[in-house]
């Protein structure tokens, strides 16, 4: 699948922004740097809402994603977001336990809802796994820990050693998930073949053009259309920046070049996560004239 920049930027930010929230409520922030948390948290999240407008081809219309929440998960995305940027806005001005519950509620249906739009796709294998959402939660989580380190170490410094094992705890674990992600998709093989892709029973099939001279929507938005050799770089600074940089800088005692280091490891992360996707029509529109 091709990454498009504004849902990379949308999934990590509200990721980020969720992890956040997470990380101020489990700690029973108050007083300042609540308050500051949270206007940060809702930062975030409205980053990523604003960078997801970008993918949409009629804007205007955007309010029409919501219309099919009984069985889309985009739709069940659409609602909750809003729902929870609304309670982490009145927790952090009324530091109310009741409100920051409903509010953890609501950041978990996100995570489930944003997972669960790939993770519910039949026909795309990489994604078809409770990994998928595991990912979601636990790559969020951390990245917010990193991120509530950083502030901590502004606002507040006696919970920053208390920050950093957390951070340390949950970003270990993220990173085990997705690796054990990335070790699943590299065994698995295709279900279709050429001849299923295009109906044609013979042994031996080959295509010779598309039939399009300059691509088609399919050859652009269902492959990254990357060499081998940029995918291979992207992985490695995934390796190497979602959770060991990070935390050799967060033992060093600077979370927020941790946190800055770890959310290109996401970038990174998530490029990998769709254009590791193998779309079945991929059979079929394998190359232009």
């Amino acid at each position: 699948m091709r990454p498009a920049w504004s849902v990379l930027l949308l999934t990590t930010l509200i990721g980020a922004g969720q992890g956040l929230y997470l990380a101020l409520f489990a700690a029973r922030a108050q007083g300042r740097f609540l308050l500051i948390g949270c206007a940060l948290v809702l930062g975030f999240l409205a980053a990523g809402l604003l960078a997801s407008f970008f993918h949409l081809g009629r804007p205007e219309r955007a309010w029409r994603s919501a219309a099919m929440w009984r069985t889309s998960w985009l739709s069940r995305e659409v609602l909750a977001l809003p729902l929870f940027m609304a309670l982490a806005a009145a927790y952090g001005w009324t530091q109310d336990a009741a409100i920051g519950w409903l509010g953890v509620a609501a950041c978990l249906a996100l995570f489930v809802c944003t997972g669960m739009i790939y993770a519910c796709l039949p026909f795309l294998q990489e994604w078809r796994t409770p990994l998928t959402v595991v990912n979601f939660i636990l790559l969020g989580s951390a990245s917010g820990l990193t991120l509530a380190t950083a502030l901590a170490a502004w606002l507040a410094p006696a919970r920053v050693q208390g920050y950093v094992i957390a951070a340390l705890a949950v970003g270990a674990a993220a990173y085990l998930g997705r690796l054990a992600s990335l070790a699943r998709n590299a065994r698995l093989r295709p279900k279709s073949t050429l001849a299923t892709a295009i109906g044609v029973k013979h042994p031996r099939i080959a295509q010779i053009a598309q039939g399009a001279m300059g691509g088609s929507f399919n050859t652009r938005e269902f492959f990254h259309g990357r060499p081998r050799e940029v995918v291979r770089a992207v992985r490695w600074a995934l390796l190497a920046l979602v959770f060991p940089v990070p935390a050799l800088l967060l033992l060093a005692g600077a979370p927020l070049a941790a946190f800055l280091a770890q959310y290109a490891g996401l970038l990174a992360e998530r490029w990998t996560f769709f254009a590791e996707a193998k779309h079945p029509q991929n059979l079929y529109y394998q190359a232009i004239s």
